[in-house]
């Protein structure tokens, strides 16, 4: 196997291995065991189909409330092509590129465990288009995350069967015209096909997994940029000492307190003797909150690794057993309920870290009031707070679970839905206001830093400010700050933290 290319359905996915193949754009190959997998899975339903006498949910009947409706063998492919017409009501916004090669890697993945019943070539197709960058259209918005995420499946699928749009090369095409210009005949699929394309959470999953990756990283700058704050307000490095987490050893307060000790080892800043005798809450409890965070976030990356290495779509295949069993496993509840935990998990982190903005400014502790030297004349650091607040306003209405909601569909069928794609959409939301709220916290970190000169703070933390001054200079006289945080946020965005 090159170095360049993964072998899927060669063992179970990991993070390490997606960022890999994201990272450096690694082309996809079926595994041998893989394909093996598929062939003799297709091979068993295609004799079970002519065998049973019992009807096959999916495969020989209709979907949904419609399980009892017959269809008959000459018709059995037009019944999974119409499916995945039909369902193909995805709307809202385009998803971005890396969430739909995620869709198809984690699809692929799924179908290469042999329970699905496809045919080879219609696994191979999604790794053509995932190999040559053939980006199907996906909207937002329109699955109820059970039974799986059937409408952004529909869209994600329909170019395999030579309907609907794609992007190629920068453009909109429909996507028979890509197909014809690889010189692909759109699949034609048999039995059972369109129901393993659409069944499934990849759309949850993929999302999931981009935010996990992200949460990784949100995770780990947060303790930077609050190690900052807390050399800027003058803090105390008792709270952070390693007696105190063994006292409540939760396994993420007592990495949060190693982790500040190491970036606060060797600073200045830190050693010296304090007036004060302890800290706010939004200083002394960072190991708490920033930890049980941690705690979060393993705990919804296991669930999410359970997921993305199962068989998800329904019914399943067993060859071996000589079962096709009709079950459930496409519903999103694990990934819902995780979402929406992680969700309130990295709320957490802008909450807290807007209290520290508000302590940098007040004009505590020898730093000038809104962290400018002359107040009054410049409100310095005073809007970037209100812009904080705002956000993490916003972050608590996205923390309204998603999974506490349920509305029936299929004419009673599926009476009970995840709301796991809605979970994961909002997910990005919190994100996204949570590296805005950091990216304030560094500007007034570093700006009170500078009032402590000519003290320095540890090495680490001198070599992130040293490259962060690059790019946001000290703010003496009022400017205009929305261009800071915009340049901060790029900053925290690129920036690759040492280990």
């Amino acid at each position: 196997m090159s170095a360049n290319v993964y072998q899927v359905g060669s063992g179970d996915l990991t993070f390490e291995i997606i960022e890999r193949i994201v990272n450096e754009n690694l082309k996809l190959e079926l595994a041998p065991e893989a394909k093996l997998r598929i062939q003799k899975c297709r091979d068993y339903l295609d004799r079970k189909t002519v065998s049973s006498k019992e009807p096959l949910y999916g495969i020989t009947t209709g979907f949904g409330s419609l399980c009892n409706k017959n269809i008959s063998p000459d018709e059995l492919g037009t019944l999974q092509e119409n499916l995945i017409k039909s369902h193909a009501c995805s709307v809202g916004e385009e998803i971005s590129p890396v969430i739909i090669k995620l869709m198809m890697l984690l699809k692929a993945h799924a179908l290469s465990l042999g329970h699905s019943g496809v045919q080879l070539i219609t696994v191979q197709r999604i790794l053509d288009f995932f190999n040559n960058d053939v980006m199907p259209i996906v909207y937002d918005r329109g699955s109820l995350g059970a039974s799986g995420d059937l409408a952004p499946l529909a869209n994600l699928f329909l170019p395999l069967i030579g309907v609907g749009d794609v992007y190629y090369k920068g453009k909109k095409r429909e996507a028979i015209s890509v197909l014809d210009e690889f010189g692909w005949e759109p699949v034609k699929l048999m039995s059972k096909e369109g129901l393993a394309l659409l069944n499934g959470t990849q759309f949850m999953s993929a999302n999931g997994v981009f935010a996990m990756l992200r949460a990784f990283r949100l995770s780990r700058k947060a303790d930077l940029i609050g190690a900052l704050s807390l050399e800027a307000f003058d803090g105390r490095i008792d709270p952070f000492m390693d007696c105190i987490q063994q006292m409540r050893p939760h396994q993420g307060q007592i990495e949060t307190g190693a982790e500040f000790r190491k970036l606060l080892e060797g600073s200045e800043i830190i050693k010296r003797p304090k007036k004060h005798v302890q800290d706010p809450y939004s200083f002394r409890c960072i190991p708490q909150v920033h930890g049980a965070t941690k705690d979060a976030i393993r705990y919804v990356s296991s669930v999410l690794l359970t997921e993305i290495n199962s068989v998800t779509d329904n019914p399943t295949i067993f060859p071996d057993e000589d079962l096709i069993i009709s079950g459930g496993n496409f519903h999103g509840q694990p990934l819902a309920i995780s979402y929406d935990f992680l969700a309130i998990a990295l709320a957490e982190l802008g909450n807290i870290s807007e209290r520290r903005v508000a302590q940098l400014i007040m004009g505590l502790r020898g730093l000038p009031e809104f962290l400018v030297a002359n107040p009054g004349l410049n409100s310095g650091f005073m809007i970037p707070q209100y812009a904080a607040a705002s956000m993490v306003s916003q972050n608590k209405m996205y923390c309204y679970p998603a999974s506490s909601d349920s509305i029936v569909s299929s004419n009673g069928q599926e009476d009970h839905v995840s709301m796991g794609a809605n979970a994961a959409t909002k997910l990005y939301k919190v994100m996204d206001n949570l590296e805005h709220i950091l990216a304030v916290e560094l500007m007034n970190a570093a700006q009170g830093i500078d009032f402590r000169r000519p003290l320095k703070t540890s090495p680490v933390l001198e070599r992130f400010l040293h490259a962060y001054r690059k790019e946001v200079p000290f703010v003496k006289d009022d400017i205009v700050m929305y261009k800071e945080i915009h340049k901060t946020v790029a900053f925290l965005k690129r920036t690759q933290l040492d280990d």
